[in-house]
């Protein structure tokens, strides 16, 4: 029921309510399970050889599961969303900003995971594409209304089958490339830079995973959600790397359900691909849903459904225009995370520690928007890996201004910083 706001969309998550590990790591390896990931692992397995592929994602998500199980500690301890976070830093109102463009983000991740599933089941079957698309989008949304507690159990189904029968395609496309042999052999025909491939690999997913909190606050404890958080990331997201890589290098496919498709596995191959996007849009629409009610105060089902809807009849155009896509998500979300990070371990780790329906914050701190802004610019202007000058430019931004705001802002524009909501 909506009334009881069992999902905590605007307070903080009860210890009563709270989840073990097994559950936490289920959730949070459903998002992680992505064929966007493949898509990434692919594009690194055209351009790496196979011992500095493994290198490169083992390092990259790494950096994201420390990233991550940041923000899950965080969320653990508090209880709080990852919108809910953002009022500490960002202000009331400021961070109905950060909000939105998580929110949005996180439909259009929906759209282009409904396209993702339509689009190779068509080319397998003929079945017509937008009834595909339909009810695909229908089934994802319907699920999504049942909160954290579909989540868990989808994926408690979803990961070991995604696991197993996508394990097993990928050992018959190594034997095919030769065994480990031939893939240690493998050389790609136009290198590509560490640098670039590490951008590729953190950018895939940092996006989704700075809305880790939206998960992880259901935790019982920030050991727990570190862990599932830390195991999801490094080793969840680094398999589905895998698996793109060793099918774009066997078969130039990188998803696992084209390689399927091509290895005469066509049943296996639709439920795979449909576990795989299924999980992680019911993350997506999970998370959207929160992002749009912590602005509105509207209930949180009523989104899941309006953000379903908008998402499925988006999925072709954001399918189409994808790599644009994933660039502004690597780029613009970041930051947003690295500040919630610098606040609570630099700055005001204190105020976390209060009662969160007796808090006051700014309307908006301006501190924390141009260190957001600054993050932004640091990971498109400054040279090297993209996502971690975002990450490090934004807690660099913001632990300074914070710290220096107080000897040159006027009393009038502290004032209006002090103002609340």
């Amino acid at each position: 029921m909506e009334n009881k706001d069992l999902e905590f969309s605007l307070s903080p998550v009860p210890q009563k309510h709270r989840s073990g590990f097994w559950k936490i790591l289920a959730v949070m390896l459903g998002l992680t399970f992505f064929s966007a990931s493949m898509w990434a692992g692919g594009t690194l397995g055209n351009g790496l050889s196979f011992k500095t592929f493994i290198l490169v994602i083992l390092a990259g998500n790494l950096l994201l599961g420390i990233y991550t199980g940041a923000l899950a500690h965080i969320a653990a301890k508090t209880g709080l969303s990852t919108h809910l976070l953002t009022k500490y830093a960002f202000g009331v109102k400021g961070s109905y900003l950060s909000s939105f463009l998580l929110a949005t983000t996180q439909v259009g991740w929906f759209g282009v995971g409904v396209a993702m599933f339509a689009v190779p089941v068509y080319k397998a079957t003929g079945i017509n594409l937008y009834l595909l698309i339909v009810l695909s989008g229908i089934l994802m949304t319907l699920t999504a209304i049942y909160g954290m507690k579909a989540l868990a159990i989808l994926g408690m189904v979803a990961v070991p089958a995604i696991a197993i029968l996508g394990g097993y395609s990928v050992s018959e496309a190594t034997e095919t490339i030769g065994g480990m042999e031939g893939l240690m052999a493998y050389q790609p025909v136009q290198g590509l830079g560490i640098a670039a491939a590490l951008t590729i690999c953190i950018g895939s997913f940092v996006s989704a995973g700075t809305l880790t909190p939206d998960f992880t606050r259901f935790a019982k404890t920030p050991k727990s959600a570190v862990t599932a958080t830390g195991i999801a990331f490094f080793l969840g997201n680094s398999l589905m790397f895998l698996f793109g890589a060793i099918g774009a290098m066997t078969y130039g496919k990188s998803d696992i359900s084209d390689v399927m498709f091509l290895q005469g596995l066509i049943l296996p191959a639709i439920i795979v691909l449909g576990l795989n996007i299924w999980t992680t849009n019911e993350n997506a629409l999970y998370a959207s849903s929160l992002g749009y009610t912590t602005i509105t105060k509207w209930g949180r089902n009523k989104f899941v459904v309006f953000n379903g809807i908008l998402g499925t009849i988006a999925a072709i155009w954001l399918y189409n225009n994808f790599t644009g896509f994933l660039t502004v998500l690597g780029s613009a979300l970041p930051s947003i995370g690295a500040i919630i990070i610098a606040d609570y371990f630099f700055l005001n780790r204190e105020k976390y520690k209060r009662n969160f329906e007796k808090m006051t914050f700014k309307s908006v701190n301006w501190m924390a928007i141009l260190a957001w802004v600054g993050g932004v610019a640091a990971a498109e202007l400054v040279p090297g890996i993209a996502p971690i000058n975002g990450l490090v430019g934004s807690i660099i931004l913001y632990v300074v201004l914070m710290k220096s705001a107080p000897l040159f802002a006027p009393k009038t524009v502290r004032k209006l910083n002090e103002k609340v909501s």
